[in-house]
């Protein structure tokens, strides 16, 4: 049986590796994220047959009805990839702005609990019941890089909502994990190559990693069976400064 994924933020960068790497072992999926345009690039770099999506995963309305999209194409969800994510420069806290912190928290946790809740909803009334949560929870969702509070507060509540996701799933077969990114070689890291605030005030160049290798470790963790579950999993360009940040 085909098996079916949702893959949020799925226009660009990590989304996009990730659908690459699914569609290539035979998954079907459904693009989820703002741009049509975007995520019609992304379904015409893989075979198979596939639901573009656009929405605002911080919408309840829009969730919903992607959602029911699914439900009518696929008829079931067996793994859900909450991908989609925004930063802001780095800036100093007291200067950010309100709408700034909604914005982010908007997309990076509302939009991750209500897709979360949506595919729980559904993973609960399928038939074989059960399926997988994926959260793209960062570094950040560890340690903070300076000028990032809004960021490093919401991947840190994705640790929390993977915990509760993980418990509260387990009696209907649902689990979920979460894969901490370090560095991965997208639009959104280009900024590691001019250089990057650091905790001690310098600015340095980081290295990065290509992204693929994200891709194949959501991959891993999407494709074991519900007997098993990797919690965390951190995935990060070898000589990036993380071990030395305090």
């Amino acid at each position: 049986m085909t098996k079916i994924a949702m893959i949020t933020g799925a226009g660009s960068g990590v989304g996009r590796a990730v659908a690459v790497e699914l569609a290539s072992q035979g998954w079907s999926l459904a693009l989820v994220g703002r741009k049509r345009e975007a995520l019609g690039e992304t379904a015409g770099q893989i075979k198979g047959d596939h639901l573009v999506a656009p929405a605002d995963v911080g919408d309840p309305k829009a969730v919903k009805d992607v959602f029911a999209q699914i439900q009518k194409k696929f008829g079931r969800l067996d793994m859900l990839f909450n991908n989609a994510g925004m930063g802001t420069p780095a800036i100093p806290i007291e200067d950010l702005s309100f709408e700034q912190w909604q914005a982010i928290v908007g997309v990076n946790l509302t939009g991750a609990f209500l897709c979360t809740q949506e595919a729980v909803r559904m993973m609960k009334a399928q038939t074989p019941r059960g399926g997988r949560i994926i959260n793209n929870g960062s570094i950040s969702a560890d340690r903070p890089r300076p000028h990032s509070a809004p960021y490093t507060a919401t991947k840190h509540a994705i640790t929390g909502l993977t915990k509760s996701t993980i418990l509260d799933g387990r009696p209907f077969d649902i689990t979920a994990g979460q894969v901490d990114i370090g560095n991965a070689a997208t639009e959104m890291t280009q900024r590691m190559t001019q250089g990057v605030l650091q905790p001690d005030g310098s600015l340095a160049v980081e290295p990065r990693m290509d992204v693929k290798h994200v891709a194949q470790a959501v991959a891993y963790m999407a494709g074991l069976p519900l007997e098993s579950n990797v919690p965390f999993l951190t995935v990060m360009a070898t000589k990036m400064p993380l071990f030395g940040r305090g």
